[in-house]
């Protein structure tokens, strides 16, 4: 039969929507954290995190090439773009830079985002009206069957009350007096068998 539905918690549907921007805020943090922690104005340090951005936009394009997976080239361009954001907030002093490409990484996570998004709530629509028609077919064929079925046990039970009712009427009929089997073949009605299995 149909299975329950289960409504989610309003948190649990809004989780998905504010990870862009908690991610985002989250880089945002931690490099200013390293910036107030010695990695304002260190040429290594911006260095350092040039090198890994530049290495994971790399394995970003050798994943496209060799795999042609989506959703590990995304991972590796993200964790590029999160790197020199990163490397940015830290290396910067002051905060309208970091705060301009927070604002900048949070659009295009949520740019980004959105496409799977939509990707997702077309299949889920695709899927929830799948298994609609399903039901409703399986509804369907169920009630044919129970009607089928209703309709034999029906018949059967008429059948059954109709030999009855014969069985019952041949009984009556061989006990009334004066009763002349030869009478009912001359008035032209069918011959009934007898208990011998003979015409009467």
């Amino acid at each position: 039969m149909n299975d329950p539905t289960t409504a989610r918690h309003w948190l649990a549907a809004a989780a998905p929507k504010a990870a862009p921007a908690i991610a985002t805020t989250t880089v945002l943090a931690l490099a200013r954290i390293w910036n107030a922690n010695g990695a304002e104005h260190s040429v290594g340090n911006a260095v350092l995190m040039a090198a890994l951005s530049l290495g994971a936009a790399a394995a970003g394009v050798v994943a496209g090439n060799a795999t042609g997976d989506s959703v590990l080239v995304g991972t590796a361009f993200a964790a590029s773009g999160a790197l020199a954001f990163a490397g940015v907030a830290g290396y910067s002093d002051g905060l309208p830079l970091p705060l301009l490409l927070w604002s900048l990484a949070t659009a295009g996570a949520y740019g980004l985002a959105a496409r799977y998004w939509r990707t997702d709530r077309r299949e889920t629509v695709a899927h929830e009206r799948q298994s609609s028609e399903r039901r409703e077919e399986y509804a369907h064929i169920e009630r044919v069957e129970t009607l089928r079925a209703t309709t034999q046990i029906e018949v059967a039970r008429t059948g059954a009350a109709y030999a009855e009712q014969l069985a019952q009427a041949l009984v009556t009929r061989a006990t009334l007096p004066g009763f002349d089997p030869q009478a009912v073949s001359a008035a032209g009605l069918p011959e009934l068998p007898t208990a011998e299995g003979k015409s009467a």
